[in-house]
């Protein structure tokens, strides 16, 4: 049995990254890349070449082969299109209805990043517990203590995201301006404004200490991390939350949500909120600023938390499921 791996996702945000930093690592002896979109039908439809007779195929995304006649192991990072109706559509109802759950049926096994999403998949699949098998994700090593703070020109807070309303962005808006904080203290978004959003920073007289900084590249993301006071991250719905890790690597303190995979992810190293409920969100911003004790106790505690997470125990993981495959 040979293993092939399919390098379509490269380059394609989270999914990518977890593509690019696993395989990488892995042993296997051929690779494929699709000439489509690798979250189409059409993928589907081009993978079953990729599983093909005494072959294992690795699919680092969550789209199965439409027929399979050899092995493989997809991965479902979340169920964010099932269970947040503004990232749904009956299209994407039908997708994983119609593909994706005969995919589960079908696979050797499903791979995801947290135990939130692996008892999701096995409720909403209806397969057994122990196909279903939680890697995890890894911390690159460039997030670390030495890297270079961002030099902004005043503090400010942090908030990685891509303004889909899940991030949770507006209830971070709002609570930063409503904090009891020092005025000369801004607030950072990656990415760029939308128009929403700018309405209420205008709204609440914030146009002067808000920044979007556009697109962020990943040399650039360490840095902006380094020099911020705290990570805001109070996303309403992760299959795992990089940032948060990212953050805590880099020697900043995290305040995120206290629900979906969040908690499982960040363990006692950051301050945890209902995402729901401003006034929580406003309270920790404010106790992160006026408690020097706490700021140093979530950094030292979060450099250890993000030494728990590497690529290399992810790969390790993939590799052991391949390798059963292979010897299945």
């Amino acid at each position: 049995m040979r293993i092939v791996v399919d390098k379509t996702w490269f380059g394609l945000g989270g999914i990518g990254r977890f593509s690019e930093e696993v395989i990488a690592r892995l042993s296997y002896d051929a690779d494929c890349k699709l000439s489509c979109h690798p979250a189409s039908f059409m993928a589907s439809a081009k993978l079953s070449r990729s599983c093909k007779r005494n072959m294992v195929a690795f699919l680092p995304g969550f789209v199965p082969p439409a027929i399979s006649f050899g092995s493989y192991v997809f991965t479902i990072h979340d169920l964010n299109h099932l269970d947040r109706p503004e990232n749904s559509s009956l299209g994407k109802r039908l997708f994983y209805r119609f593909v994706i759950r005969r995919g589960c049926k079908k696979a050797y096994a499903i791979l995801t990043v947290s135990e939130f999403s692996r008892k999701r998949i096995v409720e909403w699949a209806g397969v057994s517990s122990d196909k279903v098998v939680n890697v995890g994700n890894g911390v690159d090593k460039s997030f670390n203590s030495d890297v270079i703070p961002y030099n902004l020109g005043t503090p400010y807070y942090l908030c990685v995201g891509n303004r889909k309303a899940h991030k949770n962005e507006t209830r971070v808006v709002e609570a930063f301006a409503q904090a009891d904080i020092d005025e000369g203290i801004h607030l950072v978004f990656t990415g760029a404004s939308e128009p929403s959003l700018e309405a209420m920073i205008q709204e609440h007289n914030l146009s002067s200490r808000v920044k979007f900084m556009g697109t962020v590249t990943e040399d650039e993301l360490p840095s902006l991390y380094k020099g911020a006071r705290g990570l805001l991250f109070p996303s309403l719905y992760e299959g795992f939350g990089l940032p948060v890790l990212e953050a805590m690597a880099c020697g900043t303190p995290v305040i995120t949500s206290n629900c979906t995979s969040l908690p499982e992810v960040a363990g006692d190293a950051a301050m945890l909120v209902d995402p729901l409920d401003t006034q929580e969100l406003q309270d920790a911003i404010e106790r992160l600023e006026q408690d020097a004790s706490l700021r140093d106790e979530l950094i030292v505690k979060g450099f250890d938390r993000a030494k728990l997470f590497t690529w290399e125990k992810t790969a390790q993981k993939v590799q052991e499921v391949l390798d059963s495959a292979r010897n299945a």
